[in-house]
């Protein structure tokens, strides 16, 4: 499909800075066989059914942005900064860079030795090797549980370029870009549907039967990477890891098997879902990576519902709701939205849709 089919306008003005307070008190677009209706996040056991199931991500997200210097060349040394996105093993990563051309294979950097202070001394990594659109490859001087600890101490967490192009991160972030359910660190993205839920909201979907299920999607940093391509079958999607227990999936086929639905929290749950889901829908245990992209005419087998936050135009997470609830729906979803002063993206306000039965 043309990629400029999911292109739309929206003011700056609604994007949003910083998430709700509480969490769970952000509006709720409801989208349902066409219709929209305006609602908030606590309402979201109303709005479900007794046996359904809620999945949602449990990935925990790491300050994996970091700021230093090129050091060991004459001339001047470039600030750099560096945002980690695959642990290749334990010293190396995969880290999206910038100014990526001003580094070559070999390059020295270190991080950390201005700002916060940090327990372990300095953090150097070299540039290993260096790939397309800023890609590099860094071995770091530390290995390991060390290595984890220096990044926890030097890094930021990595905002979404809307964000972090308008203010940079600080210590608020570190609590409010983690959802309720962050356990299994890995990730370099919020999966920011979870970021709506709070005690009481959990509390309130289980006093009306309705189950809650975890499952782990590590988010890449390739998720902010516009489709540059000018039709959506030329657009690589960056693979992400993740797992689905054996409880969990025994758990959603009997869910399905009783009348009741799949609720998947955010994009990354429900591509994970889909992934672990055969043609017939019964999920089994997972365990690899998944790069599965989403556009309009792909079959779901498994998830019925879905509360997501509003997308980027031209962002393959605008593809898979428009696949999910319609393309001609999401655009006017969207127009609605802008029209009805919600808020946008990562700290914004949230849809819950309702699969296209078409």
């Amino acid at each position: 499909m043309r990629t400029d089919l999911f292109d739309f306008e929206l003011p700056p003005g609604r994007i949003a800075l910083r998430p709700a307070s509480p969490r769970d008190s952000a509006r709720l677009l409801v989208v349902r066989d066409g219709t929209f209706a305006d609602r908030t996040v606590r309402e979201l056991p109303q709005l479900l059914e007794p046996g359904d199931q809620v999945v949602v991500n449990d990935t925990k997200v790491i300050p994996a942005t970091l700021h230093g210097r090129r050091i060991g060349r004459a001339g001047a040394e470039p600030a750099i900064e560096a945002t980690l996105h695959q642990r290749l093993d334990g010293s190396r990563w995969r880290a999206f860079v910038k100014p990526a051309r001003k580094l070559a294979v070999g390059d020295v950097l270190r991080f950390g030795e201005e700002g916060r202070a940090c327990f372990l001394g300095q953090l150097d990594a070299g540039v290993e090797a260096k790939g397309e659109g800023g890609d590099v490859t860094l071995s770091f001087a530390f290995h390991g549980p060390v290595l984890d600890q220096a990044i926890e101490e030097r890094g930021d967490m990595p905002l979404p370029p809307y964000i972090a192009s308008r203010r940079p991160a600080d210590e608020r972030d570190r609590s409010d870009y983690q959802t309720l359910f962050a356990h299994h660190e890995g990730s370099v993205a919020a999966p920011t549907a979870g970021l709506h839920f709070t005690d009481a909201l959990v509390a309130a979907l289980s006093a009306r039967g309705i189950g809650l299920r975890m499952v782990t999607l590590h988010v890449g940093a390739g998720t902010f990477l516009p489709v540059k391509a000018a039709d959506t079958a030329d657009h690589r999607m960056h693979a992400e890891s993740g797992s689905v227990s054996a409880a969990t999936a025994q758990a959603l086929n009997e869910t399905r098997a009783a009348g009741g639905r799949i609720v998947a929290v955010g994009s990354t749950s429900l591509r994970l879902i889909e992934t672990a889901a055969d043609e017939g829908g019964r999920l089994h245990p997972f365990e690899g990576e998944t790069a599965l992209f989403i556009t309009p005419g792909y079959r779901f087998r498994a998830v019925d519902v879905l509360l997501t936050n509003f997308h980027l135009p031209r962002s393959t997470l605008f593809m898979l709701v428009a696949a999910f609830a319609g393309l001609d729906t999401m655009r006017r979803a969207s127009a609605h939205a802008i029209a009805g002063h919600y808020r946008f993206y990562s700290y914004g306000d949230a849809s819950l849709l309702f699969r296209d039965a078409s």
